[in-house]
């Protein structure tokens, strides 16, 4: 008789939904395909129609099965008609909901890098929409649906208190989301036990960072910075985001889990200075 595989993180034939996939190297497909690995059931929800047939093709791939696009819900996070709609399509037909994860963030580059005082009202307006008030207004409208023990999980970055020019604007809207975390966790904790956390990771290979003008220079630094001088994986901040999804960290809440391999304590790090000399 072969031996049961065990259930360490506790998911298995839990429904948990992941809101953003875009590709192959995004951190919510990544994560995603992590949780089916744990056991758990993953709906997906895309932006719009083309990321719904790019991420149904990967599924496809993934399961060796066709039609999986169908399976793929589409919400503009910047609709509150269709957060309305999409709460209730998933909650009613996969319900109770035992995890979410909130991996989405935007910001309008097209006119390249300015200064951070010159960004744009309806550029920054737009971006704390997308990439913050959605893990609020999609979190209210899922709320009926979610298991008692719930958990959320939103994906930051690991310090907003770095002044990178080349990132702009998109870190005052992360230390936006960062709070709206804490606040949505007390918010919850009056009738139930949801729990909201964020896994915060270093710089990033995806395709959504390579539209932040500069960010391979950024990148190849961040890497040197770390302590072990190799840049933090995807996969890494997935399995982050599924242990945090887990009953296993029950009590954690309101917390930020950062992920850099030790960047943010090597600022001075000596083989990085004495390239300065």
């Amino acid at each position: 008789m072969g031996l049961v595989a065990p259930d360490f993180l506790e998911l298995r034939s839990k429904n948990i939904v992941v809101i953003g996939a875009a590709n192959k190297k995004s951190v919510a497909w990544l994560t995603a395909l992590t949780l089916e690995e744990a056991g758990a059931r993953v709906i997906h929800i895309v932006r719009d129609e083309e990321r719904r047939k790019e991420i149904g093709e990967l599924i496809d791939k993934q399961r060796g099965l066709h039609g999986g696009a169908s399976g793929v819900f589409v919400c503009n996070v910047e609709s509150q008609d269709e957060i309305d709609a999409v709460a209730k399509a998933v909650g009613g037909k996969h319900g109770p909901i035992h995890g979410f994860v909130h991996s989405i963030a935007f910001a309008n580059y097209s006119e390249g890098m300015k200064p951070f005082h010159e960004t744009k009202r309806e550029d920054f307006l737009q971006a704390v929409n997308i990439s913050a008030y959605s893990l609020v207004a999609l979190s209210n409208a899922f709320k009926p649906y979610f298991d008692e023990n719930a958990s959320v999980v939103t994906i930051g970055i690991s310090t907003t208190r770095m002044a990178a020019e080349n990132y702009g604007y998109m870190a005052p809207i992360k230390a936006a989301l960062h709070s709206s975390v804490v606040f949505l966790a007390k918010s919850f904790s009056a009738d139930s036990k949801v729990r909201f956390n964020a896994v915060c990771p270093g710089l990033l290979k995806t395709s959504a960072s390579a539209g932040i003008p500069g960010y391979l220079d950024s990148y190849l630094f961040a890497e040197q910075a770390t302590l072990r001088k190799q840049a933090v994986s995807t996969q890494e901040v997935a399995n982050a985001v599924a242990f945090m999804l887990s009953p296993r960290s029950s009590g954690i809440n309101a917390q930020e889990l950062v992920i850099d391999a030790g960047m943010g304590t090597n600022y001075f790090d000596k083989g990085i200075i004495e390239k300065l000399r």
